[in-house]
C-alpha cells in the first residue's frame, strides 16, 4: 500500500499526478488526510481523502508519500502521527518519497543524512547532510526518493512506478501517457 499525506495547503499537482500514475500503474495508493478527511491544497482544490492520519495500517505500508506546499509540509511537521509513521516506514525498509519541500522533513529526519536528494530550489539549506543533486527532476537514493517541484510531478510519478514495480512498468505508463 502507498499512503500519500495530505495536509492543509499541500501542493495539488504534487499530489495528484503521483496518484494518478500509480493508480494506472495497478498500484493500490490511499491519500491520508492529516487535518481531516476533505483536505484543501494550497490552491483551494479540496479533496476527499481515502482514509483519516489514524486509520493508516502501517504493517501494510509499502511507500509513504510526502507532497510538497508550505502549508502541506507545516501540517505534516506539526502531527506527530505523521512525523511518526514516516520514521516508522524508514526505519523499517519501506520507500519514503517526497517532493518540492516535501523532502526537509526527511531531512528533518535524518533520512536524507549522506544520501542523493532533490528538493525545490531555494530549500537546499534545510536538507541537513543529504547529497543535494542539482537539476534532477527525481532522484532515488536506495529506498528514499525526492522531487523537486510540481513541475517535475510526472517524473517523480514515475520514479515511485520504477521503485516498486521496475524500470518496464514505468516506461509502460510514460507512453501511455505519451511523455515527451
Amino acid at each position: 500500500m502507498v499512503y500519500v499525506l495530505l495536509g492543509t495547503g499541500f501542493e495539488e499537482t504534487e499530489a495528484i499526478a503521483p496518484i494518478d500514475l500509480l493508480r494506472r500503474a495497478g498500484i493500490q495508493v490511499q491519500t491520508v488526510g492529516i487535518n481531516g478527511k476533505v483536505v484543501y491544497g494550497g490552491h483551494g482544490i479540496g479533496v476527499e481523502t481515502d482514509i483519516a492520519l489514524d486509520e493508516m495500517d502501517l504493517n501494510s505500508l509499502d511507500m509513504i508519500v510526502l507532497p510538497g506546499g508550505l502549508g502541506g509540509v507545516a501540517s505534516i511537521r506539526a502531527s506527530k502521527a505523521a512525523m511518526d509513521a514516516v520514521s516508522f516506514a524508514y526505519e523499517n525498509g519501506r520507500y519514503v518519497a517526497a517532493i518540492c519541500a516535501g523532502p526537509t522533513v526527511l531531512a528533518d529526519l535524518h533520512i536524507t543524512d549522506d544520501r542523493k536528494a532533490t528538493c525545490y530550489p531555494g530549500c537546499e539549506d534545510a536538507m541537513g547532510r543529504a547529497v543535494m543533486v542539482p537539476n534532477a527532476a527525481a532522484v532515488t537514493d536506495g529506498k528514499v526518493i525526492t522531487g523537486t517541484s510540481a513541475g517535475c510531478a510526472v517524473p517523480f510519478g514515475l520514479a515511485l512506478i520504477a521503485a516498486l514495480k521496475g524500470e518496464d512498468t514505468a516506461n509502460a505508463i510514460a507512453r501511455q501517457i505519451v511523455i515527451r
